[in-house]
């Protein structure tokens, strides 16, 4: 077997039809010799800037000296960067030899685990295996029965930027959400929410209290922002700084001081985090395909938003680095997303689109969406492929253009490929 084949195996398992629950997985962690236990975990939900928060925690703890795992997901390009250990991807032989291990104690289950299921037990034993001292576990759908949740009492549970997302397992409000979320809040534990909607701060307050652990909620009059440029961004929180992070746009400053607050926790839990490593986790904290510069004259910015609030945030973020600079668009959307919201957040701002079809049974065709684009005023055109996309929308460029790839997951890890980045 090689990773490739390791990757089919894990991803032929479906969920479609299971029922949400966390029996299965500890189950399947109990035939494996319950690798969580031997773990200290700093658990991660939200529907926003999870990802990034989660890359700048591991930073700044590797920074620190500790030996941190890292678990994300979904991956751009590789199956590989969901499991990282100190900033390096699990290899093909560990990937191997673990999805054999966690598929041979499954084989016999009355209930077979789901493909996220299964990957959370490969990433707990490589976890095991490489001798973390600490995890940093980013949730995959909600929280309170997402399978991740098998844990012990994490060293903090952080809850990032609260949206209405996956309405139908999670609740059709702010606050149902929330809660679904804060089920990662355990007794006895630390808590880090970032500071937003009242109804979403009252719910985790709430759990907070039931579950006596002790919660600090970000302050976003005490971040300072110095400078923010295309080459990164400087700024003080709480008083402390100046802190310099490459990440791009205001959200992320957000996730930053998010980031610094769950520090702030585990050092009051007893972790030894010296402040220049704070510094220096920040400013080597790297999450591709987010507000990503991957090349310079012209600039080519590479973003992962894939719903209106992402690019109500995107959108904003290139208006402060580029003022009312025109720029080109390389676009795919998914057909059961808001497209049409999404994209009217970036109309006023664009010189000319070019349309792609992402890669997934989910995307709407590159031709529908430049119809609709140009249905609104916009110049459009479309792409056969992503690899064409990225040169037509270079070939429209000169140095003195911007261009923004965004739209969809599915198509970030292709084109950051087009471009040489991995």
């Amino acid at each position: 077997m090689n990773g490739a084949e390791a990757v089919a195996l894990i991803h032929r398992r479906s969920w479609v039809g299971c029922k949400p629950g966390l029996a299965r997985t500890r189950a399947l962690l109990s035939r494996l010799g319950e690798p969580q236990n031997a773990l200290k975990f700093v658990h991660i939900t939200g529907t926003n800037g999870k990802g990034s928060t989660a890359a700048i925690v591991a930073s700044v703890l590797h920074a620190a000296g500790y030996r941190t795992g890292l678990f994300t997901s979904p991956h751009l390009y590789r199956f590989h960067e969901r499991m990282q250990v100190d900033g390096a991807f699990i290899t093909d032989e560990q990937l191997v030899a673990l999805t054999q291990r966690v598929l041979a104690a499954a084989e016999d289950m009355t209930e077979q685990p789901t493909e996220f299921e299964l990957m959370t037990a490969i990433g707990l034993c490589y976890f095991r295996e490489m001798r973390c001292d600490v995890a940093v576990l980013e949730v995959g759908l909600g929280g309170r029965l997402d399978s991740t949740n098998v844990i012990p009492v994490p060293e903090v549970a952080v809850l990032t930027n609260i949206g209405l997302e996956h309405t139908q397992q999670l609740g059709s409000t702010h606050a149902l959400i929330a809660a679904e979320k804060a089920g990662i809040i355990k007794p006895g534990g630390r808590a880090v929410l970032y500071g937003q909607r009242e109804d979403v701060e009252a719910v985790v307050r709430g759990v907070c209290a039931e579950q006596g652990a002790a919660l600090t909620i970000t302050d976003e009059t005490a971040l300072e922002i110095l400078s923010s440029t295309p080459e990164g961004q400087a700024f003080r929180y709480r008083g402390k700084g100046p802190y310099r992070l490459s990440l791009l746009g205001a959200y992320q400053l957000k996730n930053a001081i998010t980031a610094l607050d769950t520090v702030e926790a585990l050092r009051a839990g007893g972790w030894k985090i010296r402040e220049d490593a704070v510094v220096q986790g920040l400013a080597q904290a790297k999450w591709p395909g987010r507000m990503e510069l991957a090349r310079r004259a012209p600039d080519f910015i590479i973003d992962g938003g894939h719903n209106p609030q992402c690019a109500q945030a995107l959108t904003q973020a290139l208006a402060e680095l580029y003022g009312e600079k025109k720029l080109l668009f390389l676009v795919g959307v998914l057909a059961d997303k808001d497209w049409r919201a999404m994209l009217s957040c970036a109309l006023p701002m664009a010189k000319a689109f070019v349309a792609i079809t992402p890669p997934s049974e989910r995307a709407l065709d590159a031709q529908t969406l430049a119809v609709w684009l140009r249905e609104q005023g916009a110049q459009a055109e479309t792409a056969d492929s992503v690899p064409d996309g990225v040169a037509r929308v270079l070939a429209l460029s000169d140095a003195q253009d911007v261009i923004c790839a965004w739209g969809s997951l599915y198509s970030t890890g292709e084109i950051r490929h087009c471009l040489g980045l991995c």
